[in-house]
């Protein structure tokens, strides 16, 4: 009850600030993603040894016989964003908790509670990572963690901006039905996508095994997971047709075309290339757009009605007499 008091106190969030803060999120979540690929394709995924520390007995980088200062960095930068991601789950929290105070909104509250707990789990899976020398699967699950987690970040950002209402299915429920396959068959080519990584040559240490796995057959399994979520998409586009969808879910839709064709080219280009580095951490930026851009899809098939106003105050003394 006091901190509910406490919070109730803070100015209240407008619509500009709200959206600001549903963004911030998508990005922080998306953010962290990508500049871990930057830490694996440099070969600093073991720049700091141990974790919480960077170095047994100390927490920022040292002088090292066998470790150059700028892998060190790299992975220790890394670390430090994450407080970066830390600082936007906790405005997010406080900013949903603001509107929750004036009018109840347990989704949304429930929402902005899944970035911190997501940090939280982050952090346990990497030290895990770190500790097991960067085995393939614990990379893989180091980044398959994320992917629920930017997912919920949209989910944020529409709860900002939308009401509290029973969700009100804009489409056919044949096409609703349509939407969660699409869902799955993304999270399908994701987690192929990570075997292909086991397999591949950027393990973040030039000592970390690999996956055994002829990285043609893998890479084959994830191009035709591609294809199957094209697919898909394809089909859902035929029955929003049919159905006469709205103009910002057909908006949506040619966002998910969009960003999913051009990762898939992006594949092609970086498998032919042997997998350059650069390539790689954009594939990552890919894969978090089409999270973000299915994410955004879902969101734009139901309407859950706008958002309450704020309640109305009794101005202060002040303000009145200034009135009168």
């Amino acid at each position: 009850m006091a901190l509910n008091s406490l919070v109730a106190r803070l100015p209240y969030p407008s619509r500009g600030v709200q959206k600001g803060v549903g963004l911030a999120a998508i990005v922080a979540q998306a953010g962290i993603g990508v500049t871990g690929s930057v830490v694996r394709v440099t070969g600093s995924g073991l720049g700091c040894r141990t974790w919480p520390q960077c170095q047994p007995g100390s927490m920022v980088p040292v002088r090292h016989d066998e470790l150059h200062a700028v892998t060190q960095w790299i992975e220790f930068s890394n670390r430090l964003l994450t407080g970066l991601v830390i600082a936007v789950a906790a405005i997010a929290v406080l900013t949903a908790w603001r509107v929750h105070a004036d009018h109840p909104r347990k989704r949304l509250l429930a929402l902005a509670w899944t970035m911190p707990g997501g940090v939280v789990l982050q952090a346990v899976v990497g030290g895990m990572t770190v500790l097991a020398k960067l085995e393939w699967w614990t990379v893989a699950i180091h980044f398959l963690a994320s992917t629920p987690l930017i997912w919920c970040a949209v989910l944020l950002l529409h709860g900002f901006l939308e009401g509290d209402e029973p969700p009100r299915p804009l489409v056919p429920p044949a096409a609703r039905t349509l939407l969660v396959v699409l869902t799955v068959a993304m999270w399908a080519v994701l987690v192929a996508g990570t075997t292909v990584t086991g397999a591949g040559p950027h393990g973040g240490d030039p000592d970390t095994h690999r996956l055994d796995a002829p990285i043609e057959t893998l890479a084959r399994v994830h191009s035709g997971l591609l294809v199957g979520y094209l697919l898909v998409l394809a089909v859902f586009g035929l029955m929003l047709l049919r159905a006469g969808a709205p103009k910002r879910l057909w908006q949506r839709y040619a966002a998910v075309w969009l960003v999913a064709v051009a990762q898939g080219i992006l594949g092609f280009v970086q498998y032919a290339l042997g997998v350059p580095e650069a390539l790689v951490s954009l594939h990552v930026l890919g894969s978090a757009l089409v999270i973000i851009t299915t994410a955004a899809l879902w969101c734009a098939a139901r309407d859950r009605g706008a958002p309450a106003p704020r309640a109305n105050f009794p101005e202060p003394a002040g303000e009145l007499t200034a009135a009168g």
